[in-house]
């Protein structure tokens, strides 16, 4: 098993550039199943979980063909197979997504439960009911956690989503832009790589309107043709890093930083006393900020929660947890999406951390903290990253094992850090 050795305690300084969106990266990658003809995507982030979506690609019968670094074209005429292969589908979270182009162009599918961090309830069922809404014909095996999947082609509908899933809505979208009719999807997910997938849908000849509003409509077309698409930077990883400059007190230059998804993020921040500063595209973190909780009601504690889009992000709620303890006062932390997302704090308190965990959605933080190093796991990507910014606020070494899961969602990190200052020594 892979781990991390970190030696905290030192400053980091200079300019670090955000892969790009890996919540957008894979269903833009499972969506370029509703076309024959070929599609190059730039700015892909080699990380794990995309490694593994272009096996379970090429897996399917497409030919990926690597034209740069971070540039991959594909061709999906020569789709063959309706049945991934199950040992890697079943790892990532984002092999369902390929529901809804496998039954729009072969008219089945056949899935395994997917996997992904383990953070609480993950359910399907609206992943369901908006195929079904669609016109698919769903059978699932509770048994071996098979989804059997076949429809005889896709017509439009009105559909309420019963949760504003984002992985749902990114299905429901891909099954409709080849339906016949017109397809409209209310309560819709609108988070910045929804919009993404909306664009290169868009792109390919889809008719979708509505984007980056809960009430999406969506005019079927009979065929998609090919192109080119960027991907965006991803705005967690810029989060990330904003974590990282305040809890290591170092100053940082995020470049490219997609500053228009920031608003929350930086508004979530600052009610830490932590400061940022838009410069044109690039976002820049001063160092040695005095970190403060922004108390705005007299006896009470402010908090932190998150939403759905555009509330704050719940994959920066691990951020926020290490962040706070670097901060004068109390905070409370209200992670509202997942039940189990805050069930890692015991590893923060092992290092220093001042955490009441009041039940499997609130905590309460007190601080400022001093953190010292220790041996920890991670549990998930965002978990592992907030214990990765830990250890390098620490003073100490911290030895971080299960990093993969880590890998999974940051591209190089510990050379990219190393590069900026940090002492990250990774041990097979």
């Amino acid at each position: 098993m892979t781990r991390f050795i970190v030696e905290g305690g030192h400053r980091l300084s200079g300019s670090i550039t955000p892969s790009g969106n890996k919540n957008e990266a894979l269903p833009v990658l499972a969506a370029l199943l509703l076309t024959t003809e070929p599609v190059v995507l730039s700015n892909l982030p080699k990380i794990r979980d995309i490694t593994m979506m272009c096996e379970l690609l090429t897996s399917l019968g497409v030919r990926i063909t690597e034209l740069g670094p971070h540039q991959l074209r594909f061709d999906a005429a020569s789709l063959s197979s309706s049945t991934p292969e199950f040992g890697k589908a079943s790892q990532i979270r984002g092999s369902f997504l390929l529901a809804a182009p496998l039954l729009a162009r072969l008219g089945a599918a056949n899935l395994p439960a997917p996997g992904g961090d383990k953070i609480g309830l993950r359910p399907v069922s609206t992943h369901l009911q908006a195929l079904r809404g669609l016109g698919a014909w769903i059978e699932t095996d509770g048994e071996d956690n098979i989804y059997r999947m076949q429809s005889s082609g896709f017509h439009g509908a009105d559909l309420h989503l019963d949760e504003a899933s984002v992985m749902a809505t990114e299905n429901a979208l891909m099954a409709a832009v080849l339906a016949s009719g017109t397809t409209t999807i209310y309560n819709a997910a609108c988070e910045p790589h929804v919009q993404g997938l909306c664009h290169f849908l868009n792109t390919l000849g889809a008719n979708i309107t509505g984007i980056g509003t809960n009430l999406v409509t969506v005019t079927g077309v009979s065929r998609l043709h090919g192109g080119e698409y960027t991907l965006m930077p991803d705005h967690i990883e810029v989060g990330s890093f904003i974590g990282l400059a305040a809890v290591t007190r170092s100053e940082l230059c995020i470049r490219n930083a997609a500053v228009p998804h920031l608003r929350m993020t930086r508004m979530m921040f600052d009610r830490l006393g932590v400061e940022t500063r838009v410069q044109g595209k690039d976002l820049h973190v001063p160092g040695d900020q005095k970190l403060a909780v922004q108390v705005d009601t007299p006896g009470g504690i402010p908090k932190i929660d998150d939403g759905p889009w555009p509330a704050f992000p719940a994959d920066l709620t691990s951020i926020m947890t290490v962040t706070a303890t670097q901060c004068r006062g109390a905070v409370l932390i209200f992670e509202k999406m997942f039940e189990s997302r805050l069930f890692w704090v015991d590893k923060l308190i092992a290092m220093g951390g001042q955490i009441i965990l009041c039940d499997p959605h609130r905590a309460v933080v007190s601080g400022p903290s001093p953190l010292r190093g220790a041996p920890v796991s991670s549990p998930d990507i965002r978990a592992g990253m907030a214990l990765l910014i830990a250890a390098l606020g620490a003073q100490g070494i911290s030895e971080i094992h299960n990093v993969q899961q880590i890998d999974r969602g940051y591209e190089r990190i510990d050379e990219r850090l190393n590069a900026i200052g940090a002492h990250i020594q990774r041990l097979d």
